[in-house]
């Protein structure tokens, strides 16, 4: 990262930020709307500070790993605590071991939706080869599609 974008007085336009961090005007400025970025203006134009910067930061990271914009929010709010950032540390530790325990559970609910789906393809495939075996190398077919497009061979072979 280049040394320039580590000043404090740095600033940056919402275009800048945009690039940098792949999102949208739109998404800036609902944060904005939200209290969780506060730029300066100049005229009519948005002029963000290597704070609002870092904030976008934690933003963005937080929503990667699912967090409520109330609970970035939450966490960004104790970074003005004046502590060394103890409490920010510590509510973001409890928000992210939540999450973990969350996550975890929805891995454990796909893993037995997983399950049931080839379970049910099983018994239909059993049934189409007693009664309509004629069927059987479309439902093949369908699959090696599916297969393909998750694996991304579609893409490629389409460019």
């Amino acid at each position: 990262m280049p040394t320039d974008l580590r000043r404090m007085h740095r600033t940056f336009t919402i275009r800048q930020l945009c690039l940098e961090f792949k999102c949208t005007p739109r998404a800036l400025r609902f944060y904005e709307d939200k209290g969780l970025l506060a730029p300066a203006r100049d005229g009519l134009n948005r002029v963000y500070s290597y704070k609002d910067r870092a904030r976008l930061q934690l933003i963005l990271q937080g929503k990667r790993v699912g967090l409520a914009l109330a609970e970035i929010g939450e966490i960004l709010d104790l970074y003005e605590v004046d502590d060394g950032g103890a409490q920010q540390a510590a509510k973001s530790l409890r928000k992210f071991r939540e999450r973990i325990v969350a996550l975890e559970q929805q891995k454990i609910d796909v893993d037995e939706q997983i399950e049931l789906l080839k379970n049910g393809c099983d018994a239909m495939e059993k049934r189409l080869a007693v009664t309509r075996p004629d069927l059987l190398p479309r439902a093949a077919d369908y699959d090696l599609m599916l297969r393909r497009r998750l694996d991304g061979v579609e893409h490629s072979e389409a460019k």
